[in-house]
Order: structure tokens, then sequence, then C-alpha cells
């Protein structure tokens, strides 16, 4: 989200009938990097948040991000920037894609655009933005979600007069969050547009068959008060929802972080790892994204995209917390974009398979590939077929084939984009198999030569002369083709074929009885998938000097910060009436009891029984471990009722430009009782002390969250803590504390 402030040139037509060599693919390998470090848009931006990718017609990548100054000290704010590249590294800003005064009629003259969402839908460009202010209320605060249509990523746009989601008063007055717009469309056809945030929740809506109109009744399908930047994809017939939770901007103290539940339909109900929905007030989420310990956290606000070898990436935001300000203290945060590999692990979404943002350099994209035709020059030497064939306006045009002599075979991943304007069929074929778009009999259909032929429906209101991506993918005996708007994980079609030997040869364009019209050819070796995740934090055997079983009163090791005569320890454990105090900002009223954590690596445990009941407002009542420097430095583990939510939030609060401050991150899902761990580490190189948060429901399967970390000069010690609000009485029991070595 936003922060919270108001505030081609025609080529030559060369028109041949082909009975030999005839142009050579446009390939740029040379130029390609092969590493990248993040930020991606240090070279255009300090900050360009909230960021979507798309692949444009030319093959350039288009960048966009929501309304901010793009640099330190320049204090103009730019109306959804715009970059350009080539190679998803090295990016070029092009402008805003709307002008100082342009903006659709229920907007007010102040109005800024947040979150841009870009995609193809039918012929042309569709941009989803919030728009901050409309002319609703005087009051302010009244979001809309607006749509501007454009021929080109790069514009002109042109607002639709009418919002597509309009401002939606709250039920507890105000009105509801309705930002972070997410479009996708399902493999009937359908478009949906997810918006929503933390006041109000994540809903889904149908579009009207332009993308311009919600129609029919919404549907919720994240709740309130945990998620907001919402994209759905679609991976292996299921549905994906990532959405980020906690706060996107709270300096250098931003837990931002990304999580995922999935579903069998576009409109839930989505469910994380452990079946857990993401509506329920005791809120599911597996973590895809969070920080690690290095410079960069507050990780959230994610798009996606492919590469060229099929692998997949998520661009997203976050914040150098050595300079978490693009200004003055306080100010606007900077945030600038940064992209890493998403890896598929065990049906579940993981970024660098679960190592976290990456701050060194890492294999870049592949956004070139060994046969990689662009079509920008009018010749066509290296292809031979038979047919009429052109090369116009920047892609390839004709009937009948058209063959590359570059060899391919092995793993691969094949590519085009394609427009049938006369043609009652297209597609592709390498070596042995073919898939083509079949629009006469409105399927995708995948061959092998002397094998099987599979086929899967189109569409019903399936337009052949819209330009869509054709994908097909072959690793070892097996194939995958998808038909796409633009690549961006909402597939029209998939087929999946087990073949009877490896795939080689030359690849071949093929329009049969009339004419169609492919761009952006390419055949890339085929990524290769993450086997396994990261290894967890180890957890080795227990330290007995430094555990406590509560078995024979409070071990004398315990000392106290503001001591609460009604903790007392019976029956096995500490029983602690949960305090109307708080340890955030200035008012430190809170008990702390702690005691000394052993040195190096370590990993604490406590086991924390509080009812807070579902769906009542209990703000903030809490328990849980504590990692404490001070009254000003700590980090808090805690199981916490957050309006209608419980969810274990992992809070930090630092000093910093003269004053305390508190920010969040979100591990797991909390129970009645529920398992918390700190994993200590000391950073080999900065001697910091980095503290990974991680939660259970039962003891023995764990979600691990992000890493908060303190200097290396200091000490912290271990502690439990109960507090937040006195009413309703509630009382936190901790069965035992216990350090692992």
């Amino acid at each position: 989200m936003g922060q919270l402030r108001r505030g081609g040139a025609l080529a030559a037509v060369l028109g041949l009938l082909l009975a030999a060599v005839v142009s050579a693919p446009a390939t740029a390998g040379a130029d390609t990097p092969d590493r990248y470090r993040n930020p991606v848009s240090a070279g255009f931006a300090d900050t360009f948040a909230d960021p979507v990718v798309v692949r444009g017609d030319d093959g350039f990548w288009y960048a966009y991000g929501t309304t901010d100054p793009l640099r330190e000290g320049e204090k103009r704010f730019h109306r959804v920037p715009t970059a350009r590249s080539a190679d998803l590294v090295d990016w070029t800003y092009l402008g805003d894609a709307f002008g100082p005064d342009q903006r659709p009629p229920y907007a007010t003259a102040d109005a800024g655009f947040w979150a841009p969402d870009v995609r193809r839908v039918g012929d042309r460009w569709v941009m989803y933005v919030t728009v901050t202010d409309t002319t609703v209320s005087p009051d302010g605060g009244d979001f809309a979600i607006g749509a501007a249509t454009a021929p080109t990523p790069t514009g002109p746009w042109t607002f639709a007069d009418q919002p597509v989601v309009a401002p939606r008063p709250g039920g507890g007055g105000g009105w509801l969050w309705t930002i972070d717009p997410s479009e996708f469309t399902d493999v009937d056809g359908k478009h949906y547009l997810y918006y929503g945030s933390y006041y109000g929740g994540i809903s889904v809506t149908e579009l009207s068959a332009d993308g311009l109109r919600a129609v029919g009744a919404p549907t919720l399908v994240a709740i309130d008060n945990k998620f907001e930047g919402s994209y759905v994809l679609r991976h292996d017939g299921w549905y994906y929802l990532f959405a980020s939770t906690a706060n996107c901007c709270a300096g250098p103290a931003t837990g931002y972080s990304v999580q995922v539940g999935r579903a069998t339909s576009p409109r839930g109900p989505f469910v994380d790892r452990d079946g857990i929905p993401l509506t329920a007030s005791r809120a599911g989420g597996t973590p895809v994204l969070a920080q690690n310990g290095n410079h960069w956290i507050g990780t959230g606000h994610n798009g996606f995209l492919t590469d060229l070898s099929g692998q997949d990436w998520i661009v997203y935001h976050a914040i150098d917390r050595a300079d978490p300000y693009l200004d003055e203290p306080f100010g606007i945060n900077e945030r600038p974009m940064l992209i890493d590999r998403l890896d598929w692990i065990d049906g579940w979404p993981r970024v660098n398979a679960g190592a976290g943002p990456s701050d060194g350099d890492r294999p870049a994209p592949v956004t070139t590939a060994r046969l990689d035709a662009r079509f920008d020059s009018p010749t066509l030497s290296g292809w031979t077929g038979s047919g009429a064939w052109q090369v116009a306006d920047g892609h390839l045009a004709g009937t009948g084939t058209l063959t590359s002599r570059t060899v391919t075979g092995g793993d691969l991943r094949a590519e085009a984009d394609l427009r049938l304007t006369g043609a009652p069929a297209a597609g592709l074929t390498v070596g042995r198999i073919e898939v083509r778009l079949d629009a006469a009999a409105g399927r995708l259909v995948a061959r092998e030569a002397g094998g099987a032929t599979v086929s899967a429906p189109l569409p019903a209101a399936f337009d052949p002369t819209d330009r869509h991506n054709l994908a097909v993918e072959v690793r070892g005996r097996q194939l995958v083709a998808e038909l796409s708007p633009a690549r961006l994980g909402d597939q029209l079609a998939v087929v999946s074929l087990r073949l009877t030997r490896p795939t080689v040869g030359r690849l071949t364009v093929t329009a049969t009885g009339g004419a169609a019209e492919f761009d952006n050819v390419s055949v890339a070796r085929l990524h290769r998938p993450a086997p396994r995740a990261v290894p967890e934090p180890r957890v080795g055997g227990v330290l007995p000097a430094y555990s406590d079983e509560f078995a024979d009163g409070l071990d004398p090791a315990w000392r106290w910060v503001r001591q609460d005569p009604a903790a007392t320890v019976s029956g096995g454990a500490l029983r602690w009436p949960v305090q109307a105090a708080d340890l955030t900002g200035t008012g430190n009223t809170a008990g702390v009891l702690l005691r000394d954590a052993p040195t190096g690596d370590y990993v604490v445990e406590t086991k924390v029984t509080l009812d807070l009941g579902e769906e009542t407002v209990r703000n903030y009542q809490q328990a849980g471990l504590i990692a404490y420097v001070d009254d000003d430095r700590f980090a808090r583990l805690a199981q916490v009722a957050i309006w209608n939510t419980r969810q274990v939030e992992y809070g930090y609060e630092l000093p910093f430009a003269g004053q305390p401050v508190y920010g969040g991150n979100i591990v797991g899902t909390p129970a009645t009782t529920t398992w918390l761990r700190l994993a200590h580490r000391v950073d080999p190189t900065t001697g910091e002390h980095e503290f990974r948060a991680g939660s259970s429901r039962d003891g023995t399967s764990w979600t691990w969250g992000g890493v908060w970390t303190f200097p290396a000069d200091a000490t912290p010690r271990i502690g439990l803590v109960a507090h937040g609000g006195a009413q309703p009485p509630a009382t936190a029991v901790f069965d035992y504390v216990r350090f692992h070595g």
C-alpha cells in the first residue's frame, strides 16, 4: 500500500514467399547480465514502492510504482512512475503514467495513485490504481479503485469515468480501506479484482468483460486487521493468494512481510499450509517472504513475473534498515524495488527456497535466449519455411510454416506471443511435439508425433484476435503448455502431456488455413527448480542451567524489571494475569521477567496458554517471549489480540532520531496454547545478535518468521511478558522456559 498520507517506429515491410533461409533472430545474449544485486531500482530511484512488472509487446519489461518522490531531496510526487528494462536488472525511468492535472472525474485535485496493477485485458492494457481521495466525502479517507486504459504499457493512459470499486462506508464509521487492487483472469475467461486492507479485509469481485466495472457481490477472502497488498496467481491447478502483513511504513522497525494461502477457486476459501483459513479470527497464513537479518526489512507488497527459462520471480519493496527514510526521519519511508527467485517446494512458494531477501550478487533472471526472435529487423535470415510471411510493426505475420535453424533439445521452455488474424489455428512445434491454439475447435491442443494428443477448452468468450502468450515447457518426458493474457500466472488454458521420448529438433511457428501474428519467440533452457527448502534453525539439547520448568517455585536466576506481585508459580507453571500496561513508546509500565542467556547460538522456547477467545475486540492483550536490552530496545514474540484477530506478532522497538520506534512482523497462527521460539545467532561478520521467531500450535510443526537484530555490543537477556490490557481478565500460563544449544 502507499503510505497513509493525503496528499516503435514502423519496421520496413518485407513480403516473401519462403523456400529458403530468410533472417537471424534478434538476440542480446552477449549483453545480458548473469548477476544482479538488490535493489534493482537503484539506478533510477531511491524509493519505488508497491511495484509490479509486466513484459510488453516489444519484449521490454515495464515496472510501475506508487505515488512518491523518486529521489532523496526531490520533494516532487510522481503519479505512478514507470520504468523500462531489457533484462530486469538495469532500469530506466520513462516518466509518469499520469500528468499533473490528469485524474478521473471522481478524484479530488490532490488525490494520489497508490499500488498500481497493470494487466492485459482484451486488446488493451488496463491499470488499476488506488485513488486516495474522492469527491464522495469532504473528510478524506474515501479510497476507491480506479482504472485507466492504454494501447501500450507506456500509455497514453486514459482514466475510466467511474471507479471500478467505489468508496465503501465502514460499519464502525469512516470508509473501508478500498486500496491495493490486483486483477486476475481465470481459465473460464472471467476477470476478478482483489482489493482491500486492514480496515475491511481483502475482498474479490468479478469484473465486467472489459475489466472496468465490478459486477455481482464481493466475497471476503482474507480477514481485516491482518492482510493487504493482495496478488493472486494460479499454479498447478491451485489459486494462491499472496498478501502482506503488519505495518508497511514504520521506518527502522518495519516488519512488513508476505504470507500466502491457496484455494481451489478464485473466490476461496484460501487456507494456509496447516489448513487454517485466511478469514479465521485466528488467521492463517504461510510465510513466503520475511526479513532474514541482512539489511533488508519490511519486505512486502509483491508482484510476480516469469523469466524466459520458466523461473518465477517475486518483485517487492523493502527498507534498508540503515537508511529507512527518504529524507527526514519519520517522513516518507524509503522503499526501493527488489526482485528475488520464487521457488515452489511441496506445493508452496518460498523466496530463495526460504532464505528470504537477497543483498549480495545473485544469478540474474533469464531475459534472452539462444533462440530469441523479437522481429525488430525486416530480415528473417536464420529461418526457413514455406508460405507467405512478412515482418511489420515489430512482429512476424503470415501463413504457413517457418522454422528456425537453431536446434534445441532437452529440458526447455519455448514461448511466443501470438494473435490469430484469419487462421483458425496457429502454434509452435519443437521437434516431434506440437502445441497449437485451435480457435475453430475452441481448444488448446498438444500432440506428440506418433504419440498421444491432449487438449483443454478455451474460455467461451475467447477472442483469438487478441494477443496472447503461449508457453511450452518440457522437463524430461513431461510437457506442460499454457495460454495466458500476459505471462502473469493467470492461465486461460493448460495442457499436460507425457512424452514417449526426449525432445530435440528445431522450433517452427505455424499458421494453418489463414494468417497469424507471432512475436517474442524464444527457446531457453528450462530452469532447475530448487530441490528443497533451506534448513530451519537447528534445535539442540536442553541447557538445564538456563532453563526453568517452574516445578519448585521461580528459579533464582530470574530478575524483574517492575515486578508484578500477581505473577506466581504453582502446579508446575508460571501464572501471570495480563497487566493493564505496555512497553511500547515512552509509557514503559509493564513488568518484564528476565534471565541471562547463554553465549553463542541457542534457541529458547516457551509454551504459553492464554485464552483470548475469538472474534471479539480485546486490544492488545498478549503474552510470550522477549529478547530485551532495555525498555527502548527489545524484540517481543507474543500471541496477541489485534482487534477481532488473534495473531503471533514479533514486535520490535529501538531508539531512532531521539525517540523509540516500534513495528512488528507476523509469524504463525496462535491457538489457545501456543509454543514460541526465538533462535539466536551471532552474525560472524558484524557480530550482531540475530533473533528469528517461530511459533507452533502443537509443539511439533513450526512456522518460522522474520529476524530482528541487536547491535554487537548489546547484551540481550531473555524473558517473559504478559500485558496489554486487564479487561476482560485473562491469565497467561507458562509451562516452562527451555534453552537449547
